[in-house]
């Protein structure tokens, strides 16, 4: 046994005090109360408002979609009975299906998801797209709505059916015509749980139980389309104070299951006969660093290639994840093995080379100007890669500032277009599922469109217009080949690096079943024991 393992194993035993100690001595867990501890505790209720995955998983319990991707990435309707398409493709009619209510007994009209469209829409890059090509959306009836476009396209079910990002979730008319940008204040849905919001505690607790007026559809589920059977009383979602608590308290049988098993304690747990790991995003995540087009030295794209061509994938993906069981270097930037796989950059993007870095910027004359890079230091997720990009960054002779702070001090520092001596940054890196970076709408790093882009805010017309050709277009040889012509833009650019895909493994224990695979995290389907 290795000395870290020894050591890991030890703290497990002096966490078990802490553990006990925060899920306090209270009864015997109901047999259908499934505790889960997931990647990061629930503050952002509003699902529309940000692009955090632990909102939009908070999404998927309480709402619904009109459509959505099932297990083999095609479009299902799910709220939606049936859409009718005119004879010259510009407009898509759709129509409700029964049975469906909110969470305070009222039924589900048109009325509420032509505001609930209009509301994400405006938040959404893909919903902006669809909205740019859009004529009118009107209701025809109670169950009918809709949507007439400029020219012939099938935007509407791509955008409606997106599963990530910021996914369309549907909401009473009341609730949606909230101001995008103010959060609601009422948490209804019609989705297969209600939240109880009498024990929501923020950042520690948030608790769900079964909507028992949800009727689920016919077909059976199939990643996040299909019928939402719900086969448990409560979910209960508990933050844990760091990871080892987490593990613990799976290991005693105090939680059932943990979103995100860390993959240095893999070891704790691989030879539990109580426990299993399970992947349940086939498709997984991909990281990528951003760099800021606004600031000096970066707004010279001489210079954003050098610093593409000094980061090495392997280099990112051993420090971020070091279990090569786990992650591959990709050059696609929609994805390994998805539709639109493409190798447009592959020289640039998987393996370094610091000799044309350095070549690179002697012909662009870099002056030593320093390079500010964010260095979040609380998320084992993101905090890796900046150190990993400075040193690369560094051997090719840039000039490099790390500035550490907190992950939520550097999701507001990300959004200032400031110069950089006053507050303003060059590069910080995240990592995006791959379900809301598969295409280059629904990938909201992709869009080019400047100070509306995402931050960092590259202004490069060309990637532009043949988004837009891509939204026009269902011919997917078509697709293919503008996706392609896309990630070579991007790539020669500098628009945005990606630095490699990672599969992160899920821990239940066995007395869990049927869980789902998805590429969201979601309760329905699991089935709980007692043993």
């Amino acid at each position: 046994m290795s000395m870290s393992i020894r050591f890991s194993l030890r703290k497990v035993a002096l966490s078990a005090l802490v553990s006990g100690a925060f899920l306090g001595a209270a009864p015997a867990l109901q047999a259908q109360t499934i505790n889960a501890v997931m990647h990061a505790s629930l503050r952002v209720l509003d699902p529309i408002m940000t692009t955090a995955h632990i909102t939009r998983n908070h999404g998927y319990m309480i709402y619904d979609t009109l459509l959505a991707t099932d297990g083999k990435n095609e479009i299902k309707p799910q709220m939606v009975e049936k859409w009718e398409v005119s004879a010259d493709g510009k407009s898509y009619t759709f129509t409700l299906r029964d049975g469906l209510k909110w969470h305070d007994g009222a039924a589900v009209n048109a009325e509420d998801c032509v505001a609930s469209i209009k509301r994400w829409a405006e938040q959404d890059k893909m919903g902006q797209m669809m909205t740019s090509q859009m004529t009118e959306m009107k209701v025809i009836d109670d169950k009918r709505f809709v949507m007439t476009f400029k020219a012939p396209t099938d935007i509407a079910l791509r955008a409606l059916a997106k599963p990530s990002g910021v996914a369309p979730f549907m909401m009473p008319k009341r609730i949606a015509e909230t101001p995008s940008g103010q959060p609601i204040k009422e948490y209804i849905g019609s989705g297969p749980f209600k939240m109880v919001q009498a024990e929501f505690k923020p950042g520690l607790q948030v608790v769900y139980e079964k909507n028992t007026d949800y009727v689920p559809r016919s077909e059976p589920a199939s990643g996040l389309a299909g019928g939402k059977v719900v086969n448990v009383d409560r979910v209960k979602w508990v933050a844990m104070p760091d990871a080892m608590t987490s593990v613990n308290a799976l290991i005693n049988g105090e939680v059932d299951y943990l979103e995100q098993m860390p993959y240095d304690m893999l070891p704790l747990v691989e030879n539990n006969a109580d426990i299993k790991l399970e992947v349940f995003d086939p498709h997984g995540y991909q990281t990528v660093m951003r760099m800021n087009f606004l600031n000096p030295p970066f707004d010279n794209k001489l210079i954003r290639q050098a610093a593409m061509l000094a980061v090495d994938q392997e280099d990112v993906l051993q420090a971020l994840i070091g279990n090569d069981k786990y992650y591959k270097t990709c050059a696609a930037l929609f994805g390994c093995g998805l539709p639109y796989e493409s190798q447009a950059g592959a020289d640039v993007t998987v393996k370094a080379n610091l000799e044309k870095a350095k070549a690179l910027l002697k012909q662009a004359n870099y002056d030593g100007k320093p390079i500010v890079i964010l260095q979040p230091t609380d998320s084992a997720s993101v905090s890796p890669q900046p150190v990993v990009i400075g040193q690369a960054l560094k051997a090719a002779g840039f000039n490099v500032q790390m500035q550490a702070m907190d992950w939520q001090t550097l999701v507001t520092r990300r959004a200032s277009q400031a110069p950089v001596s006053e507050g303003g940054w060059n590069i910080f890196a995240t990592n995006n599922v791959m379900a809301e970076a598969s295409d280059p709408l629904r990938a909201f790093g992709v869009a080019a469109n400047g100070k509306k882009a995402w931050f960092g805010w590259p202004d490069v017309p060309a990637i532009e217009a043949l988004r837009e050709k891509f939204a026009l277009t269902s011919d997917l040889a078509e697709q293919k080949k503008l996706a392609n012509d896309i990630q070579e833009l991007v790539i020669s650019e500098g628009v945005l690096l990606p630095m490699g895909e990672y599969y992160v493994p899920a821990a239940l224990r066995k007395n869990l079943s049927d869980p789902m695979t998805a590429s969201v995290p979601v309760f329905w389907g699991m089935k709980k024991t007692d043993k």
